[in-house]
């Protein structure tokens, strides 16, 4: 299948399988109303026939067993995107991108070429050397000519310059030198003359001694003196000291390991610290010390040599005469070869082809890769030389010898591939006859690369990172060069590399490189998808490549890709993340592609694209980052990019449903920001008029306020980056309104925290300034200057602000010196100001650890750092660590930047209160900060105090922004598998399948079960030690764990079968009023515990059972705001998974509506009443239903898919006291409700029939403070702050009654704070003021 069919295929089938992640059946699928803003409701097709029924005559009954599974087991899965793996308590990147890269292992560190080639023969023809006794018959031919067939000196002169031909055909364009019989002074000369000529280049010597007496034991050669009456000995030093490095030495004599390991002597290559020239010289001997050459006439004289020159010829005549043809072939047909070597539609050019491709794969198999890199990749001669030195191995050790290299290469004469060689050899033979007698004859390509894709193919299908890699990887680079194999090797090629990096580091490592580099000159249309894809798994890997794609002119094929219609948007969003990496801070590449048209380009399918079309999300996204590395700092591209109004066709993906899409868009518009680094302006900035710049950059600005509490920490990091590279050009209008915002509230200090002798008497709070400790000055004394504020008991007045802060003058004034942008100041509306400062502030208490940091550092960027008051609390608790300082109120102190608190050995102290306006205990304190001229590093230095220095503001104001993260992180995408189907997990199915038939049997048990009464004795009894309570409850449905959380947000996980605790960890270190709710996500699989604080913020959280394992995998503000006059927020939610929402309100006007899935606010419902909202329910059978109760007692029924969401308003409680608990009646009727009220009566309602309610339970007197309702069994639960709690049946029979702990000497129960059922089974846990939580049971129960 063709790579571009299969990425179809594989991408459609991955997004089926999505699909069927949230929706297992058909009548699941999400219904979309067209009225307005609710189109992006998730609803389904069951709920809205379900619905219709409710509100319709009432008479349809449902199947309660055919539903059940339906109803309560849903297939819903939320928050299981790889965005949720990363860790949320990450630290934010700081500094410059331009991190420090090593160079990839793959690249050569310098590509090396062969510039000059010394042949010295030593034959002294018809003479033989004393210490040889040659056999007659004897192997006489010298480079294929018989020196006997004629006279001596045309001889000698015709086998050098057949010499010299066949080293041509290797390295054409090097200089040859020949010195036949030489002498001494000759020698020297020559290798002279080579090592000037050749420069830096290598330099090879090529020695055939064949009419010389061996090596001598001192590695000494022999040459002839003038009268060649004479041996002459030729030391190794001598030759090496003439010729230096680098250099490659072949010597062809008997004995010639003895120069070897002169070499070896001379360059003391034994010892570790053996100098690194040595490396550069590289020797080829043809046989061991105590081996002569082969004398047999099967065999030329210059066997080695030959096997080195002329491999194809030497091969065949070699397999010739051990093969069953050399009775039926005339071995001088193979002299007859038709065809070119270089042509490889030829049988010679198909033979060296194929012989190529073999010794490669041998080489690469068996040698190290940095060896292999260096002998068959540096130097196209040596490459050669090397390949052909293996064939030498396996000739020459047939005839007793064995040849020797430096540097040393294992044995490889049998390796299995020659086999594969000796085949095609064969089937070359027996063609070669028909071939010669006819050359009209058609070629037939042999089968041989077709039969090794074939088994590549096999390894892919089987093979795995773990496993041998694949030994046809050098044959596939090799199949690249032919245009019939090209397609089928590049689709293979690329399922490989979409095995992981450590595929693309291996193809990277054989050489492919060039190879695709050179095939983005094709215009074959069927390759561009299988090229582009196979450039993403390379760039994915290593990012230099940029600069070769640019330097070559790649980058107009990957545009031209992009622009095509044609290929699906998986495909091209592909080839947007090539671009993307080819401008990544790379300015010639930037350039480059700005000349291309490039933004143009991408806006262009921004306008095309369909909005809320999952298929184009990643392309989209990969759009927006593309456009954002492009401009990113590049003002010529900033200014194309306002000029083609790029705005107005980024700004709609700010709502798209994709969090990625929106955190890409969020860059893209942050990066088109100018943040005035640069030293002088452009011409193309001088015409383009600066008021447009400043409307374009004023609605960016505006856009981020929308966005600024997005449901998805990705998207809020992203717009925090842009509001600090915004805070760099406006710093000074931002102090403005920053002043004007915090001065309201400054003007009565005392009054900003609850009490001042409160926190000292009662030690329950300390004030931490966020610079931890008073300010050390750089002084000349040996003792630092602290200088310390004071805090007036009179109020403040504006005019009595500390001096030096930014809501003086003196400071605006100094400010506006030292700390204005580097190019002049551009004024927008002073409303965008105060909101941008309000947005600053919002994210500076976000309920995310690396947003909240973010939002920090973009306030201490316009000069503005937190005093902030934080509950102490004592050590030695399970999670929790002794952070608080004993630190005494240090109040408004001046401080020389803000970020000198890195620089104490404490943690930030930060409070998160409500986003607007801030709480009356969140002490506004300003300090000015000096330029932010400061030291990068000193940010992490372990020493408080000024920097020593100060440096220049581009440099270091630069190094204090953060960075984005969303490009790094999308490119991770790209890194792993694409086209292999995920691996359905067989063990997570098996886990499944076992709790839906734990939880199918036990529902069939609670709804078919009478309970007669609940025993007073619980079955665990756990004391929390929580100071202040226990502010609520969870049972976990599939094992024995109770979860409890305190007013102080503490939140500890127990076993109360072992009577264990599993874990205990802080939600967060700031808390405002409490947890309001516990409830758990994905709870059929790995569930995830949602933790709703009283002040809005949500935070989720995996690994919550394991000890100091619990991860924060998103959190974010539910409720923005409150209502005017309301002192708290009081939020309330309840989660439905059946439909992916969150529902959310408080002391609000509203209820919002949140789909986890797509982490996006996608409604907010009028609650038409001024009161606010005291307890929430969402249906758990069908998704569009919720109720709300109010502070006054008032009950609402909504259906969130209609565009008039309001069904029913009704006040079923007659005292104006506020609703406590609400929840729809267990089974499956979706019309029925129990609701409780804070004055102690239970009222059922049947929303279907009747505003009013058909039974009535006075269970307490005033004092309710808990309801639970179980999901399934027919039976509530109501507490009481008079240390009671109550069991009711739904006819209102009292099941049970508990006063007292039997187990405490009768003493009474707590104030109830909290009751949880479990959802499967008939367990009550109940929470006190005391700290003890306790779990119930029933009696008995009988099956009816």
């Amino acid at each position: 299948m063709a790579l571009g069919d299969l990425m179809v295929s594989r991408f459609s089938q991955s997004s089926v399988s999505l699909a069927s992640n949230h929706r297992y059946d058909d009548e699941d699928d999400c219904v979309s109303s067209t009225h307005g803003d609710s189109s992006s409701i998730p609803s389904r097709r069951k709920d809205s026939e379900a619905t219709s029924s409710i509100y319709g005559n009432g008479t349809e009954e449902r199947d309660a067993n055919a539903a059940t599974s339906m109803a309560y087991l849903p297939q819903t899965l939320v928050l299981r995107e790889v965005r949720h793996n990363a860790s949320e308590a990450s630290k934010p990147l700081l500094g410059t991108s331009d991190s420090i890269v090593l160079a990839p292992k793959w690249r050569l560190k310098e590509r090396m070429k062969t510039g000059c080639v010394a042949l010295v023969l030593c034959l002294n023809i018809t003479v033989d050397p004393p210490d040889v006794i040659k056999i007659s018959p004897c192997a006489r031919i010298e480079a294929w000519i018989d020196p006997f067939s004629m006279a001596p000196p045309k001889a000698l002169e015709a086998i050098g310059k057949n010499l010299s031909t066949q080293y041509e055909r290797w390295q054409p364009r090097a200089r040859y030198k020949v010195q036949l019989d030489p002498t001494f002074d000759e020698v020297r000369k020559l290798c002279l003359t080579c090592r000037k000529y050749a420069k830096t280049e290598r330099v090879l010597f090529h020695y055939n001694g064949h009419g010389v007496p061996k090596p001598t034991a001192n590695g000494e050669i022999w040459v002839f003196n003038k009268h060649y009456t004479q041996y002459m000995p030729l030391s190794i030093s001598e030759l090496d000291s003439w010729l230096k490095t680098p250099s490659i030495y072949v010597f062809d004599c008997s004995a010639a390991r003895m120069i070897l390991n002169a070499f070896a002597e001379l360059h003391d290559w034994g010892s570790s610290g053996s100098s690194g020239s040595s490396r550069d010289c590289i020797l080829l001997a043809a046989c061991d010390v105590l081996e002569t050459l082969p004398q047999s006439v099967e065999f030329p004289a210059d066997v080695f040599t030959s096997c080195l020159t002329t491999p194809i010829k030497m091969a065949l005549k070699w397999f010739c005469r051990r093969s069953l043809l050399k009775e039926i072939i005339d071995e001088s047909l193979i002299d007859m070869i038709p065809g070119r070597q270089n042509d490889r539609k030829t049988l010679l050019g198909e033979l060296n082809w194929i012989f190529t491709a073999v010794t490669d794969t041998i080489a690469w198999n068996v040698l190290p890769h940095e060896l292999f890199q260096r002998l068959f990749r540096q130097d196209l001669l040596v490459a050669s030389l090397f390949r052909n030195f293996l064939l030498a191995e396996r000739i020459m050790r047939s005839a007793n010898c064995n040849p020797i290299s430096h540097p040393m290469l294992p044995p490889t004469h049998q390796h299995h591939m020659w086999d594969a060689w000796d085949m095609a050899a064969e089937i070359c033979l027996s063609r070669l006859p028909q071939l010669v007698r006819d050359p009209n004859t058609e070629f037939e390509p042999s089968p041989f690369f077709t039969e090794q894709l074939t088994a590549f193919e096999v390894w892919l299908d089987h093979g795995s990172e773990h496993k041998k890699p694949p030994e046809q990887l050098p044959i596939v680079l090799q199949v690249l060069l032919s245009q019939c194999h090209r397609y089928r090797a590049l689709v293979l090629l690329g399922r490989f590399l979409d095995m992981g990096s450590w595929a693309v580091d291996l193809a990277l490592s054989v050489g492919i490189f060039p190879y695709v580099l050179k095939l983005l000159q094709t215009t074959t249309n069927e390759l561009r998808q299988i090229l582009v894809f196979i450039w993403t798994k390379i760039l994915a890997l290593d990012k230099s490549c940029q600069i070769d794609l640019v330097k070559d002119g790649g980058h107009t094929y990957f545009i031209r890709f992009l622009d095509s219609l044609d290929a699906i948007p998986d495909q091209r969003a592909m080839a947007a993340f090539v671009l993307s990496v080819i401008v990544d801070g790379h300015r010639r590449g930037q350039e480059a592609c700005l000349e291309a048209n490039l933004i143009g380009v991408c806006l262009g399918h921004l306008e095309l694209s369909r909005p809320s079309d999952s298929q184009q999300e990643k392309f989209l996204q990969w759009l927006c980052l593309c456009l954002g590395k492009l401009w990113e700092d590049f003002v010529e591209a900033q200014i194309v990019g306002r000029e083609a109004n790029a705005f107005k066709k980024l700004a709609p993906l700010l709502s798209e449903p994709q969090p990625e899409v929106r955190a890409a868009a969020v860059f893209a518009l942050g990066t088109l920001l100018d943040i005035g680094f640069g030293s002088s302006k452009s011409s193309l900035e001088d015409e383009f008029d600066d008021d447009e710049k400043i409307r374009a950059e004023e609605a960016i600005i505006k856009s981020f306020l929308d966005v600024v509490s997005d449901g998805s920490p990705l998207v809020r990091s992203e717009v925090a980056v842009a509001l600090a590279r915004f805070a760099f050009g406006h710093k000074k209008h931002l102090k403005l309104a920053a002043a004007s915002y915090l001065k309201p509230q400054s003007s009565s200090l005392l009054t900003s925290l609850p009490s001042i002798a409160k926190f000292h008497e009662a030690g329950s709070a300390t004030i931490v300034s966020l610079h931890m400790s008073p300010l050390t000055r750089a002084s000349t004394e040996s003792q630092p200057v602290t200088r310390e504020a004071r805090i007036s008991s009179s109020p403040l007045g504006s005019s009595g602000l500390m001096q030096g802060s930014p809501l003086s003058d003196d400071g605006i004034m100094h400010d506006s010196v030292g700390n204005g942008a580097v190019h002049q100041q551009r004024l927008f509306d002073n409303a965008v100001y105060s909101q941008c400062v309000r947005s600053m502030f919002a994210l500076a208490k976000d309920p995310s650890p690396r947003i909240a940091s973010l939002g920090r550092r973009v306030l201490s960027i316009i000069g503005i750092e937190q005093v902030v008051a934080k509950p102490s609390k004592p050590t030695g608790r399970l999670g929790e660590a002794a952070t608080t300082s004993n630190t005494p109120l240090a109040g408004l102190s001046r401080s020389s930047s803000w970020f000198d608190m890195h620089a104490g050995n404490m943690p930030l102290s930060f409070r998160t209160p409500p986003v607007s306006p801030p709480r009356t205990n969140f002490l506004p304190g300003l300090r000015r900060v000096c330029s932010l001229e400061f030291r990068p590093h000193l940010l992490g230095s372990p020493d408080s105090g000024l920097a020593d220095t100060f440096l220049g503001a581009s440099g270091s104001e630069r190094s204090l922004l953060p960075l984005s993260t969303i490009y790094n992180w999308s490119c991770g995408y790209f890194s792993k598998p694409l086209l292999s189907e995920a691996d359905a997990s067989q063990e997570i199915d098996t886990k499944r399948e076992e709790k839906e038939k734990f939880a199918l049997d036990h529902i069939a048990k609670c709804q078919h079960s009478s309970i007669s009464k609940l025993n007073k004795n619980p079955i665990a009894n756990w004391d929390t030690r929580f100071e202040t309570g226990t502010k609520t409850a969870l049972l976990h449905p599939f094992s024995p764990i109770v979860v409890a959380a305190d007013e102080n947000e503490r939140i500890r996980v127990w076993n109360y079968e072992e009577a264990t605790l599993l874990n205990g960890f802080d939600n967060h270190d700031f808390p405002d009023k409490g947890i309001s709710k516990l409830c758990l996500v994905n709870e059929l699989d790995d569930s995830l515990l949602l933790v709703a604080s009283c002040d809005g913020s949500v935070r989720i959280w995996k690994n919550y059972a394991t000890k100091g394992k619990q991860k924060l995998v998103t959190g974010f503000s539910s409720v923005q705001g409150h209502k005017p006059g309301a002192r708290e927020l009081n939020a309330v939610v309840d989660w439905q998974q059946q439909s992916g929402c969150l529902y959310a309100s408080g002391e609000v006007s509203t209820v919002a509506l949140w789909d986890l899935d797509k982490e996006q606010l996608v409604r907010s419902i009028p609650s038409e009443t001024e009161c606010g909202v005291t307890a929430l329910s969402a249906s758990q059978v069908h998704g569009s239903q919720l109720t709300a109760g109010f502070a006054d007692g008032s009950l609402r029924l909504y259906d969130v898919r209609s565009p008039e969401p309001l069904v029913l308003a009704t006040r079923p409680h007659q005292k104006v006291e506020r609703v406590v608990g609400l929840s729809f009646q267990p089974g499956l009727d979706p019309s029925k409700v129990v609701s409780a009220s804070q004055a102690g009566d239970i009222q059922f309602l049947d929303l279907r029939t009747s505003r009013d309610t058909y039974l009535t339970i006075d269970a307490h007197r005033g004092s309710l403070t808990a309801l639970a309702v179980h999901r399934h069994a027919p039976i509530i639960a109501s507490g009481s702050a008079k240390q009671l709690i109550k069991v009711f049946s739904l006819e209102g029979e009292q099941l049970g009654r508990i006063l007292y702990y039997p187990s405490f000497m009768g003493q009474k129960i707590g104030s109830v704070s909290c009751l949880a059922f479990h959802p499967y089974q008939v367990l009550l846990a109940a929470g006190a003021v005391d700290s003890l939580v306790s779990v119930y049971t029933h009696d008995n129960s009988q099956a009816r």
